[in-house]
């Protein structure tokens, strides 16, 4: 990275909108650093951007008791909240940005769809487990107010009877990388390889076997 470009990084952390000037030699540099990923569109300034060793600073969000799962001391179905996870995610945000936040509630909190299935003549009723997660980062639009992604590991229709798990990750509109697996210790291991290289644009999710739909 030559020293103009560190230059222009600087202007954009110090831009309340994340702005720069619009000449051509900041233009060219801009350019390079987006094919880098050095920075990406801002989720909260029209035109400005922010920086990924910015991004790298902010928190990440997860269930709480993640750690407690993937020892097998709590079960799936044990993890925070999905609402809960949310708020907290909320309350990080700078006050100005918490309303914006709020209302994509119901966007990123979505209700459960139950999963049924015919045994034995009978009709059984399955919640199928799930949990939420927000990460720094962006899509082919940017993301959640604060710059965020959200995704959510998610059992699949028939996982109870030895079916597959999927991680699905999205921007704010309709940008989203999928990564299916065959097992829960699957789907976890690749939680915790996602949250481990936040952050990240969607396209680069590739590398951890992910792809776009």
């Amino acid at each position: 990275m030559s020293e103009f470009e560190h230059t222009v990084l600087d202007k954009i952390e110090q831009s309340p909108t994340g702005a720069v000037p619009h000449t051509p030699a900041y233009q060219d540099a801009l350019a390079h650093l987006r094919a880098t990923h050095q920075v990406y569109p801002s989720a909260d300034y029209k035109a400005g951007y922010v920086t990924v060793r910015s991004l790298a600073a902010r928190p990440i969000f997860y269930a709480q008791n993640m750690e407690a799962c993937v020892d097998g001391k709590v079960g799936v179905e044990g993890l925070e909240a999905d609402a809960s996870i949310f708020s907290r995610y909320v309350a990080s945000l700078p006050a100005e940005l918490q309303a914006k936040a709020e209302a994509c509630r119901a966007l990123v909190v979505a209700r459960k769809t139950m999963h049924r299935a015919n045994k034995g003549g009978a009709v059984l009723v399955h919640d199928p487990l799930h949990t939420l997660f927000l990460v720094p980062g962006g899509g082919p639009k940017p993301g959640l107010p604060g710059n965020y992604l959200y995704g959510s590991m998610l059992e699949g229709a028939d996982a109870a009877t030895g079916g597959g798990w999927s991680l699905l990750i999205h921007d704010h509109e309709d940008g989203a990388a999928l990564c299916e697996v065959a097992s829960q210790a699957e789907a976890l291991a690749k939680l915790q390889d996602v949250l481990a290289s936040a952050p990240f644009q969607l396209e680069e999710l590739a590398s951890l076997g992910f792809r776009t739909v």
